[in-house]
């Protein structure tokens, strides 16, 4: 095709321009043998088809990451293909989750809220989908419930409620949600003087964007006008939060990066632990996040690489403040700054973050209600942690420990991931105080260890 000015303008106005120059750039690069088969199988791509990365993961996987939900007998994960609760609640006898547990209980509420729908058309079936076609296991109780938009925590308020309840042990539907996001009131506690057993510090949270359905059912086109609202929101930061955004690998969704992030870009990433990759797990696929990856979907970072936005994940933003030091005040900062940049835009462009009195900021699973906030430190405590009472005193000071390589995982040399046990009922700074106080103690009780003197944490532990 000739370059005629008006083809070229049509193929702008239509919004494609940089799609064919990326398709052709990446065929004159890959130079494959037949090139009309490989173009044929480049534009097969969601909603009609499914990406070229995602024809190479397990059947049971591409089933989740088209246009439709998640069908897949394979898994068992049959419930509710059409989005529409059946009319008798099916058998919950071998299901082990918060919301299975529930509807056991109360089956009365299902038959109430079966034929309901949040005014952007979200139905019960949707929000309970990941949990019906996962059993679970007998140890490990996830929450079996996923919000579809802002409205469902309302529409469905007398499942959702009592789950809340339940999942954050006593958090009743008439609660409040403190917020509070003032630096000046952050613990000025030095957790480590001696500068040897802080390694890193890390904020994170989600945040969703008011006027968009959440990543479980929202669809294709307006998935991409989110993506395009979050980076014009990231692209207007400036000074140390200044950086730039990174689509994934394949995705077709911002014209920038018609193609998504190189194979290099997503190796950095993914060596530095800071890239999302497709859902491998029934519990996201069946809840819908994997539809059409991974197009609308990247990752924004700063400058200084230490500030981390996923976009497109399991919640619309997911918020990441690290350093490699103890200075976590400084940690908390950054991430309350890029907050507050973000939401600038948004409010100019007549959105605003989820949040509300009782819920705080509202985000796709009901775990992470609240301040929907993780801060952590990796902290090597060896003594400490070879206690009996390791994780009772942990519990006593509503803290958490998690191994070198995420939930779950064991430990390397006695370093752990020190993170605050709460996400709901308390407000960001006092979630960052319990944390540095908390190491700071933890810390004290490591050295009396070292030095012998095992009577005084004895002691200190059982006066908690």
């Amino acid at each position: 095709m000739e370059k005629d000015p008006a083809n070229l303008e049509y193929l702008r106005k239509q919004n494609v321009a940089d799609l064919v120059d990326g398709a052709i750039q990446e065929l004159v690069k890959e130079k494959p043998t037949d090139a009309r088969p490989w173009l044929a199988e480049y534009f097969d791509y969601p909603p009609h088809g499914l990406a070229r990365g995602v024809k190479k993961l397990e059947g049971w996987i591409q089933l989740g990451c088209g246009d439709k939900p998640y069908n897949c007998p394979e898994k068992e994960a049959t419930f509710a293909p059409d989005g529409v609760s059946p009319a008798e609640l099916p058998d919950l006898s071998q299901h082990n989750n918060f919301m299975t547990e529930f509807l056991r209980e109360h089956k009365d509420v299902y038959a109430k809220l079966k034929d309901r729908k949040t005014p952007n058309g979200v139905t019960l079936a949707q929000c309970i989908k990941t949990g019906m076609d996962n059993k679970g296991h007998p140890h490990i109780k996830t929450v079996g419930l996923t919000a579809g938009d802002e409205e469902s925590y309302e529409v469905f308020k007398e499942l959702f409620d009592p789950i809340i309840d339940a999942r954050h042990g006593g958090y009743g539907p008439e609660a409040k949600q403190p917020t509070d996001l003032d630096l000046s009131k952050v613990s000025t506690t030095d957790m480590d003087p001696d500068g040897k057993y802080v390694e890193t510090t890390r904020v994170r949270t989600g945040r969703s964007l008011r006027g968009f359905k959440l990543p479980p059912t929202i669809g294709f086109e307006e998935r991409r006008r989110l993506e395009a609202l979050c980076v014009k929101g990231l692209a207007n930061m400036g000074a140390d939060l200044k950086g730039d955004y990174f689509p994934l690998h394949g995705s077709h969704s911002y014209s920038a990066k018609p193609n998504g992030m190189s194979e290099e870009k997503e190796k950095e990433l993914r060596a530095m632990g800071n890239l999302f990759q497709e859902p491998d797990s029934t519990l996201l696929l069946a809840s819908g996040m994997g539809r059409h990856w991974p197009d609308g979907r990247g990752v924004f970072h700063n400058d200084s690489k230490n500030l981390f936005v996923w976009v497109g994940e399991e919640d619309h933003l997911r918020i990441v403040s690290m350093q490699r030091d103890k200075n976590m005040k400084e940690t908390f900062g950054r991430f309350v700054r890029a907050c507050e940049e973000v939401q600038k835009v948004l409010k100019t462009e007549g959105s605003d973050f989820m949040h509300n009195d009782h819920l705080g900021w509202v985000l796709t699973c009901p775990s992470n209600l609240g301040t929907g906030l993780r801060a952590g430190t990796m902290v090597n405590l060896p003594l400490m942690s070879a206690r009996s009472d390791w994780k009772d005193a942990l519990k006593k000071m509503r803290l958490q420990a998690r191994g070198t390589a995420g939930v779950d995982s064991a430990s390397s040399g006695g370093k752990w991931d020190i993170s605050n046990a709460d996400r709901i009922g308390k407000s960001e700074v006092e979630l960052v105080n319990m944390v540095i106080d908390g190491v700071a103690q933890l810390i004290k009780w490591e050295k009396l260890l070292e030095a012998g003197k095992t009577d005084d944490v004895d002691k200190a532990i059982a006066a908690m």
